[in-house]
C-alpha cells in the first residue's frame, strides 16, 4: 500500500509573515513536520507543496521533495486543501505514481510526532474509513457559549442549556489543525475531508496549539518547550 505525505507550504502569509519558514524554537517550523513524516517511516514519498523558492530549498534541506511548484490558481487565498491535494495527486499520476493513502501534514504542526502519525494511520486502516484526523476537546461546554452586543449585554446561544450541569453537557471536539489522513480515491471522489466515514482521533489539549498569529506561536513554544525539551 503506497502511501503519500503531502505538505502544503506556499510562501505567502499575512497574519505572520513567512510563517511557512519562521524559526520555531531554532529552526524552521516546516522542518518539524518533514522530520516528523520521516521518521515515521510510513511513507513512500514526502513531498511539499510550495510556490516558493525559498521555501522548496528549505524543504529539501530537510529531507523533502518538491517535485513541481504549485500552480498560480492554487497559490491565493481562496484555494482549498482539497484543491492542493488533488493537484498533487494528479501530478504524480501522470507521472505512472499513485498512492492508495495520503496523509496532509500541515507546515505549522511541530506537535504532531511521528507516534501519533503511526497511531492515526493504523487506526485508519483498522476501522476502514475515508478519513482519520486528530481533534481536541474544547476546555470550555460551547453550549454555554453567549455573545455580547454593541453595549455589552450578553444573550446565550442556546438558553436551554442555561442550568444544565457541566458534567452533564456533551464533550465536543475541534480539528487540532495537525493533519489528515485519508484513503486517495474516497478524497478524489468527496473532495472533503468531513463525510460520514470520517473518524475523529482524539488528542489532549497540551498535545495541540492552532498557530494563528503570534501570541499562538508563542503560546506553542512555551507548550513544545514543557512536552519535549
Amino acid at each position: 500500500m503506497k502511501k503519500i505525505c503531502i505538505i502544503p507550504a506556499r510562501g505567502g502569509s499575512k497574519r505572520i509573515p513567512r510563517k511557512n519558514i519562521k524559526p520555531f524554537l531554532g529552526q524552521p517550523i516546516i522542518g518539524y513536520s518533514i522530520t516528523a513524516a520521516l521518521e515515521s517511516n510510513l511513507f513512500d514519498e514526502v513531498m511539499v507543496s510550495t510556490d516558493s523558492i525559498e521555501v522548496a530549498k528549505i524543504a529539501n534541506r530537510y529531507g523533502a521533495k518538491t517535485p513541481f511548484f504549485r500552480s498560480k490558481k492554487n497559490s491565493n487565498d481562496i484555494a482549498s486543501t482539497i484543491d492542493v491535494i488533488i493537484e498533487v495527486l494528479e501530478f504524480y499520476s501522470k507521472k505512472g505514481l499513485n498512492f492508495e493513502y495520503g496523509c496532509c501534514l500541515y507546515p505549522t504542526a511541530p506537535f504532531a510526532k511521528k507516534d501519533l502519525l503511526v497511531e492515526t494511520y493504523n487506526s485508519l486502516i483498522k476501522e476502514n474509513c475515508n478519513v482519520v484526523f486528530p481533534v481536541v476537546a474544547y476546555s470550555h461546554p460551547v453550549q454555554r457559549a453567549f455573545k455580547i452586543d454593541n453595549s455589552n449585554r450578553i444573550s446565550l446561544l442556546d438558553k436551554k442549556h442555561q442550568f444544565t450541569r457541566t458534567q452533564d453537557l456533551e464533550t465536543i471536539y475541534h480539528d487540532s489543525g495537525q493533519f489528515y489522513w485519508f484513503n486517495t480515491k474516497k478524497l478524489l471522489i468527496n473532495k472533503n475531508f468531513f463525510n460520514d466515514n470520517t473518524i475523529g482521533y482524539k488528542i489532549p489539549e497540551y498535545e495541540a496549539q492552532d498557530i494563528d498569529n503570534i501570541y499562538d506561536w508563542k503560546i506553542a513554544e512555551l507548550k513544545y518547550k514543557n512536552l519535549f525539551t
